[in-house]
């Protein structure tokens, strides 16, 4: 991945209690590019998550309590901003994404195919699987959750959408800009987040892509809290429809 001041690109690893899997991710990241910059945000962890990136040898900042996935998400895009990166790809740190596809994600943002690329797991066309890992297999449950989602993302917004729920993703300097906004959805970052760009006026498309099972067997979405997920996925896409949209976000020479 050819890497120059024109294009400088973020990764980003929001991380809650990873310590088992963050050195791997790092490690599998630096195959791909050993000199591109990564950061991770660690979401209070209670475990060694934040020592063990660091001595992965990547930059960390170490929120003081849990405060939730989007905001993890939100403090990096304000460092990213901040620190003049013009893309970021964002990717989680319990080994689910395969970070073989980051260059392919950055490559359509770079070449102005769309400002803001997602992985998707259900599209037709799967890239080869790795052999040594089992494919990501979403309940019933959670599986008629991102379809309920995803068809009504696709109608409010006039295109396909597949996989609303996918953090595995790519985007330019004008999209970053938009999320360090006071009205970036600080608790699930989902679907709400591809209608937002939407009425932004930025270009959105998916990619194929493998997504592998959490050998953790975690998840946010765990107990009761897919019913208030869907709760505040359905308060923040009508709230991101009621509110004014945003104002182009452009910068000279961006």
């Amino acid at each position: 991945m050819e890497i120059n001041q024109k294009n400088r690109i973020l990764i980003l690893i929001p991380a809650f209690n990873e310590q088992e899997t963050i050195g791997q991710v790092i490690k599998n990241i630096r195959k791909a590019d050993k000199e591109i910059d990564i950061l991770v945000v660690d979401d209070g962890s209670t475990d060694n998550t934040a020592i063990n990136a660091k001595n992965a040898g990547t930059q960390v900042i170490t929120l003081a309590f849990n405060m939730g996935y989007g905001v993890a998400l939100q403090t990096g895009y304000k460092y990213a901003f901040e620190r003049g990166y013009n893309y970021l790809v964002q990717l989680d740190a319990d080994g689910q994404h395969d970070p073989d596809y980051i260059p392919e994600l950055i490559k359509m943002v770079i070449a102005g195919e769309a400002d803001f690329v997602v992985g998707s797991r259900f599209l037709k066309k799967q890239a080869p699987k790795n052999k040594n890992l089992h494919r990501y297999k979403p309940s019933p449950i959670r599986r008629a959750g991102i379809r309920l989602f995803a068809y009504l993302i696709t109608q409010l917004v006039g295109q396909r959408v597949t996989d609303p729920t996918s953090g595995y993703q790519a985007f330019n300097r004008r999209v970053i800009k938009l999320f360090i906004q006071d009205f970036f959805p600080c608790d699930y970052p989902d679907a709400d987040v591809i209608l937002m760009i939407n009425r932004a006026g930025f270009t959105f498309k998916e990619i194929p892509m493998t997504m592998y099972e959490n050998s953790n067997k975690k998840s946010m979405h765990s107990g009761m809290k897919p019913v208030y997920y869907v709760f505040k996925m359905f308060l923040s896409v009508f709230l991101t429809m009621l509110r004014k949209k945003p104002a182009p976000l452009y910068e000279k020479g961006v």
